[in-house]
């Protein structure tokens, strides 16, 4: 794991010691979110093969690469915006050190949309987060393989779908396959170096072919362009993962219509 996955992990598990330091503050969560007290769910993998583009549109501020790329977004502008052009399914960073998320911007984007799966883009590294997940209106979690040890992510994947959610299962290199001990619903690869942070596309084509055939997969980060959309969906790819390429635009839900009309 690299410095910087080092240091939001351990300021996670921070947050999340503050956040439940008790048994009774667990249980109160994990019992709501078993009682199904927050919106059905939908399947994102579902969406994701039969919208024309297979596009998850990310509402994102910042990131730790690229600081500031739109800090006054505001949620109830830019979800509407993706519903309304064409996005499969919304990623949503509820990290607030790193990305400039919380989890009111998903519970948000939950009441502005009922027909649009919606990701939880965090750092996963215990269960009460998929129960919070669940209740702030996610229909799936992010497991990121660079911070999870294999037990860690069957048993994670294994609490999400208990609550009627999937897992968006993330690797950045094919070492990382070998920690996957369950057939994911979707499995990602990030086109980030984890080392240099520099994003390229060609990570997801040269994994292409050592990549489980019978899997959804999904190629995330370094996408700007509707031709790296076509190149890598020839590869194999059924979903993709776009942040910056909308949220850095003038007007995000205009781009993302660009991006599913001249991909489908």
């Amino acid at each position: 794991m690299t410095d910087i996955l080092q240091r939001i992990a351990q300021n996670k598990r921070a947050e999340i010691n503050a956040l439940f330091h008790d048994e009774e503050a667990r249980q109160t969560i994990t019992q709501q979110a078993t009682a199904n007290k927050a919106p059905a769910t939908i399947s994102m993998s579902g969406n994701l093969r039969k919208t024309p583009g297979g596009i998850i549109a990310e509402f994102k501020r910042r990131s730790p690469s690229k600081a500031d790329i739109f800090p006054m977004a505001d949620v109830t502008e830019i979800i509407p915006q993706y519903a309304a052009n064409g996005a499969a399914a919304c990623s949503v960073l509820t990290d607030t050190r790193f990305f400039g998320g919380c989890n009111a911007d998903l519970a948000i984007a939950r009441t502005l949309s009922q027909s649009i799966p919606l990701l939880r883009k965090d750092f996963i590294i215990d269960p009460i987060q998929i129960h919070e997940a669940r209740l702030l209106g996610a229909n799936a979690i992010l497991l990121i393989a660079a911070i999870l040890t294999p037990d860690e992510m069957a048993s994670c994947n294994s609490v999400a779908h208990s609550l009627g959610m999937e897992a968006l299962v993330e690797i950045h290199d094919s070492s990382e396959l070998d920690k996957i001990t369950f057939i994911p619903d979707m499995l990602g690869v990030n086109n980030r170096n984890l080392s240099t942070f520099h994003t390229d596309i060609n990570n997801s084509l040269h994994l292409a072919s050592t990549l489980p055939a019978d899997t959804l997969l999904v190629a995330e980060s370094g996408i700007r362009t509707p031709d790296d959309i076509r190149r890598l969906r020839d590869a194999g790819f059924t979903g993709f993962l776009i942040g910056e390429a909308f949220m850095s635009s003038p007007d995000p839900g205009a781009t993302l219509k660009n991006f599913v009309n001249e991909t489908v």
